[in-house]
This record gives structure tokens, C-alpha cells and sequence, in this order.
């Protein structure tokens, strides 16, 4: 018999796809197609984790127009935290996302790196969230 999980750490999936704070919405647009996952891990210079944007939030900006040729991840509204430790305990973090109406959370190590995404709690997530599972985990910037 299996234990079920007690922290983050055992119920957190892949980081899935990351992107730089730099990239524009068009191309951000194709990495979430490409990768075939609702959300991008938003990066600063140094890879440290900035948010967590879905397609949602992406698509609200009509595509194709000179406005998401220039405008840049860091410049529209998503997930900024605060993030998620691998070491929290799983009931706590799951009562956070649920405060904050969070679909997912990145989870950070001590310095603030990507180490996973935890999914909504008891299938609470679109499937857009969870099919990035097993999403290759490149670096991306323009």
C-alpha cells in the first residue's frame, strides 16, 4: 500500500516549459502550442522564476496584431507569485492555490529556480495545465 503524498515534493509534476520575461506573446503562443501545455514558466535573465502564465491569459490579447509583436511576457498580467517550496506540506500549499484561485504552482528551490509545477488539487485543473507533463523543460528567450 502506497502512502499518499505529504509534501509538494512527492505530488509536483515537471516544470514543463520555460520561457524568458523578454519573449514576445507570438512566440509564447507557439512554444504552448509546440509543447502542447496550458502554461510557461516566465523566467528573468538569470533563469530565476518571474510567473507562471497560461494560454488564457495569452490568448486575451488578439494575435497577429502589432501589439503582440512588441509586447513582451513581463509586460501582461500573470501568476507572480508567491511560489511554491518543494517542502511545504501538500495541504497547505493545495488551501493556498485554492485562495488564490490557481489553476497550478510553480514550485522554486531555495533560490528561486524552477523545480516542478503542482497541479490544482483532486482534478481541479483544465487539462490544459496537466497534459505538460512530460513537456522537455528548454530554456527559451528571444
Amino acid at each position: 500500500m502506497t502512502r499518499p503524498p505529504s509534501t509538494v515534493r512527492d505530488a509536483m509534476g515537471p516544470k514543463g516549459p520555460q520561457a524568458g520575461d523578454d519573449m514576445i506573446l507570438d512566440l509564447a503562443l507557439s512554444v504552448l502550442a509546440a509543447a502542447r501545455t496550458g502554461h510557461l514558466v516566465v523566467c528573468d535573465a538569470d533563469g530565476r522564476v518571474t510567473g507562471l502564465v497560461s494560454r488564457t491569459q495569452l490568448t486575451a490579447h488578439p494575435a497577429g496584431t502589432r501589439y503582440t509583436d512588441l509586447t513582451r511576457l513581463r509586460d501582461i498580467a500573470h501568476d507572480r507569485g508567491p511560489f511554491t517550496s518543494a517542502l511545504t506540506a501538500l495541504p497547505v500549499a493545495e488551501r493556498a492555490m485554492r485562495g488564490r484561485t490557481q489553476q497550478a504552482s510553480v514550485v522554486v528551490d531555495d533560490d528561486g529556480y524552477a523545480v516542478g509545477i503542482l497541479a490544482a488539487p483532486h482534478g481541479d485543473a483544465p487539462a490544459e495545465v496537466c497534459r505538460g507533463a512530460g513537456a522537455p523543460a528548454a530554456q527559451l528567450s528571444v
